[in-house]
This record gives structure tokens, sequence and C-alpha cells, in this order.
């Protein structure tokens, strides 16, 4: 059975994309050669990045949602 993404969550995905983009990308010049995006030092890092600007990030697209006249589910 599959649930409906929550609202916030799905403007969040493109931002999440990013930073696993940028930090594979990092570790990559890391290491001076291309690592895949499910290397376990680049997931170590995009949820230290996460967990770091996680509340902030889904604050800021709350205010966005509710801004556009809805109610966040």
């Amino acid at each position: 059975m599959h649930l409906p993404l929550d609202p916030i969550v799905r403007r969040q995905l493109p931002v999440i994309q990013k930073i696993i983009a940028d930090e594979t990308w990092l570790e990559g010049e890391r290491r001076c050669r291309p690592v895949p995006t499910d290397d376990p030092a680049v997931r170590e890092n995009v949820c230290r990045v996460i967990l770091r600007i996680g509340r902030e990030l889904r604050e800021s697209f709350a205010a966005e949602f509710n801004a556009d006249g809805a109610a966040p589910r």
C-alpha cells in the first residue's frame, strides 16, 4: 500500500537530491575518482547535512506551503 507523500516532503525532495549530488561530487573529489551515490561515506555525509539543516528546511517549506493558502496535511 502506497501512502501519498506529505506535500512538504515532496517539496523537499529536490533539495535532498541536490545534497546527495553535492556530497557525491565532494567525496569523488576527495578520492580523486567517481563514487556512487550509495557509497557509505556519501550516505553518512548526506545524513549529517540533513540532520544539521532538516528542521530549518522543513520549517521553510512549511511556511512556503502555508503562504500558498494550503494547510499542511
